[in-house]
């Protein structure tokens, strides 16, 4: 799950400050206001990355996906894109959570994945 969800992670970190740029651009917030914002949601992707496996990581990640479709207030494709990445967001754990499974059933078994 950790590499599918950091994976996502990274995806939103572009997508933040390039909505960052676009809202310096678009909307009448300062642009310390704007790069505050956007810094600080470009940083808590990184950490989230870090934090997936330790308790508490994947409902902050939600709450970053809420704030990602928040700001589309600002930046209007935010909406959209937010929402897709609420998507990746919910892809990330669901199936990530199920090869994880998968990875646990198999080492329980003794058995080794192919890797020819």
């Amino acid at each position: 799950m950790r590499t599918l969800c950091a994976s996502t992670l990274l995806g939103e970190f572009f997508v933040i400050g390039f909505a960052g740029l676009v809202a310096m651009r678009t909307s009448d917030l300062p642009a310390a206001t704007v790069w505050s914002v956007s810094g600080a949601a470009m940083l808590l992707c990184l950490l989230l990355c870090g934090m997936l496996t330790r308790k508490g990581g994947v409902q902050l990640g939600w709450a970053l996906q809420l704030a990602l479709v928040i700001s589309g207030f600002v930046v209007p494709t935010m909406f959209f894109l937010g929402a897709c990445f609420g998507g990746l967001w919910w892809a990330s754990v669901h199936f990530g959570r199920k090869v994880d499974e998968a990875k646990a059933a198999r080492a329980r078994l003794g058995t080794e994945p192919d890797t020819a």
